[in-house]
Parts: structure tokens; sequence; C-alpha cells
């Protein structure tokens, strides 16, 4: 059975209208209690498990200076949170789970680093092949091309929101779990951003792990956080990704096979990221400024409809193009220092005939395109001929229609 027709932005699905109004109803005859969003709440929730060994798991294989950060970004995010984002029931034990889930992954990679401590050579991992751009310019294509190639590696879902290494067949399950029940709150999921447990999948939710703010303000309206965020030493965010990467590749035994990372909030981050990744190959992925933001304001109005009943599309809007200039300013000042190789690619190039446009980038990168690395591509793109992301184009038309 397909998705329903989504007749406007802020559409939600009948599950997501019928869990808000259960959950209303069960706060307020006192049948389940409210979730609470008080920072030392979530906290207390999510270090239940490790009792008298949280202190050490917070610590674990991370500085004074990162311990410090993360608290303080929970203590901000929290509190805009409860003062600006109007969340609606359902909106509100969704920010629950997330945070409380955030702060539990983090103890475990705590706990995990302080028995597996990382070898010395661990930082002689491959360079990275990073796709920047914004969020709706073809970074997901991209990215997965690039992936596909046997000579890379890339993470996977259910690695990217189960950071912790463990048994993946279970990890597997799970993600397959967390996103069906995504898919029933929210039956447009699919079509706006493509997901499977096993598949490949950018690093958005490592960067989430360490309360980096595009995740969030994605899904709620936190002007201060971003405010907050934005003009705030990302170092401790990407020191956490950075650990968790080593791990990840160490376990998987890719170590030494560049990693193909992604995430559009890359953009904002590019002169950190850069630094920490000096021999790194950089992709720019570029599209109309217009196309993006329309397509962006669809993501998150998406998002955001299901967990606030207050949604405004004017305000999402004026985020977004605030976002769009943000990020192009600083992709540009990151790369005026840079040296190393640059591809920029186009969406319409990679619509007009992909292959071509992935030939040049290879070049331009100084890479090998291989004819196993092709014919992965071809596969990828193949099964994607009739994948549910097709559908986001006609919401879009239809949404035009309407103004």
């Amino acid at each position: 059975m397909g998705a329903p027709v989504r007749e406007h932005p802020l559409a939600r699905g009948k599950l997501a209208e019928r869990a808000n109004t259960f959950l209303g109803r069960a706060w307020d005859k006192g049948w389940l209690p409210t979730p609470s969003l008080d920072p030392d709440a979530l906290w207390a929730m999510a270090a239940k498990p490790f009792g008298s060994r949280a202190k050490l798991a917070e610590s674990g294989g991370r500085s004074s200076v990162d311990v410090t950060d993360f608290r303080l970004r929970l203590e901000k995010l929290a509190g805009a949170v409860q003062a600006e984002a109007d969340l609606n029931p359902l909106g509100q034990a969704m920010a629950y789970g997330q945070l409380v889930r955030v702060i539990a992954n983090r103890l475990a990679l705590g706990s995990y680093w302080d028995a597996n401590p990382f070898p010395r050579d661990a930082e002689l991992m491959a360079p990275p092949i990073i796709v920047v751009g914004h969020m709706r310019s073809g970074t997901t294509r991209i990215h997965k091309l690039l992936a596909s190639d046997p000579a890379h590696s890339h993470t996977r879902f259910c690695d990217a929101w189960r950071p912790v290494p463990g048994n993946l067949t279970l990890r597997r399950i799970k993600g397959s779990l967390d996103l069906a029940m995504l898919g029933m709150l929210n039956p447009w999921l699919q079509s706006i951003h493509p997901m499977a447990s096993g598949a490949i999948e950018e690093e958005l939710a490592w960067l989430a792990g360490a309360l980096n703010h595009s995740v969030y303000e994605t899904q709620w309206r936190i002007p201060s956080y971003s405010a907050f965020s934005e003009t705030r030493d990302a170092a401790p965010i990407y020191g956490e990704l950075g650990r968790i990467l080593v791990t990840d590749s160490l376990h998987r035994g890719t170590v030494m096979r560049p990693r193909v990372m992604k995430a559009p909030q890359f953009s904002e981050d590019l002169a950190v990221l850069l630094a920490m990744y000096p021999g790194a190959r950089l992709v720019i992925a570029q599209r109309d400024k217009a196309a993006v933001l329309r397509s962006a304001v669809s993501l998150a109005a998406n998002q955001m409809a299901i967990q606030s009943d207050s949604c405004d599309l004017a305000q999402i809007e004026a985020l977004w193009a605030h976002k769009i200039a943000l990020r192009d300013t600083r992709i540009e000042a990151a790369l005026q220092s840079w040296s190393g190789p640059v591809a920029r690619l186009h969406f319409d190039d990679l619509n007009a005939d992909w292959e071509a446009a992935i030939a040049r980038t290879y070049r331009e990168l100084d890479l090998t395109l291989t004819s196993e690395a092709l014919a992965s591509m071809r596969a990828m793109m193949a099964a994607s001929e009739t994948g549910q992301h097709r559908s986001h184009a006609s919401q879009l038309d239809r949404f035009e229609q309407q103004n």
C-alpha cells in the first residue's frame, strides 16, 4: 500500500494524529507520566543502565573540553526546545526519546572506548572523500554513487544510529524496526529521504550524537540553539565524529579504504573538517538555489509538522534561506586556504549524464574509475529508478500549484 497523497507541506499522517491525541489524553488523565525535557531528568534516565559507571562512561575517550561542551549543548538545546519549539504531545514524546537515546549512546560509546582504547596507528586511516553541499542539492546521489565503488568504504544506516560496535544482524534488525516505526508516523519519509537499515547512509546521526544543531533545527523551531551553535567552536562535535569513524573503521576492517562521507552540515563546518583531514578529497554539490530552498522547506516542514501544531511555513523558509547563505559563505571561506583536490558536480549534469559526470569527478580527484566500480554504480542507479524518492518531485509540483 502506497503513501497517501501529501496535500500540503505541513500535512501529517493519520497515525501521527491519533498518537498525538492519545498521548495528550493519557497525560491529562494521568494514565501515563508526562516525559520531562529537563536536562537533568534526561541524563538520569539515560544513565540508569550504567549505574556507578556513568561518570567513567561520560569521559571515556574524551577530554574535559568534550565533556563540558556536550553538557552545555544539552542544557541549551533542552532549554530551547522547552521555550521555543511549542511541541505537541507526540513531539514532546519524540524529543524525549531522541535526547535520552543520544545521551545513552554517548555513554555507551564512552564505556566502549574506556575498555577498548584506540591503537596508536588508528589515525593512519586513508584520507576520506567528503561530499559537501546543501541538503537537496544532489549530495545523497553523489554520496551513494561514490560509496558504491568497492574501493571505498561508507557508513551504514544501522551503524549511524547505533554506533557502538556489536552484532551486525541485531543492529540491522533494530534499524529496520526504527525505520518501520518512523514510516508509520510519517508516510512520506521515504519519498523525501530513502533509507534502509543496511544501506549507505550519511554521518548526520554521528553529528546529532554530539548535539550538533542540524538534525534538531530541521525538526523543531529552536532559533536560540541555532544561533548558539552557529557561533560556537565545532571542534568537540567533530572530535566525537572522528572517534566514531575510527571505531567503525577498525571494527569493520575498512581503515585503509577511503570513507565517502556526507552530511549537509559539513558545509557549515568545512574549515574544522578540513583541519581534521588535510588529505581529504572534496566533491562540491551544486544546484540552483531556488530549487534547493524549495525542497529544503518541504523536508523541514514535513519533519516539523509531526511534532508541533503551530508550524509556520514563512519561518521555515526564512531559516533555510539563512542556512543556505551561511553555508555558501563558509564553504568559500574554507576553500580559500585549501589546496587539496576539489571536484564540483552540478545537479543538472548528473541528471543529463551521470556516468560522464562521475568520470570527470574521478579525473579531477585523481581517482581510478574501474569497471567494477562503474558496474556497481549502474546497479545502484537502476535500483533507484523505482524508488519512492521520485514522488517528492510531484509533491513539490502540487505545492506550487496551490500557491
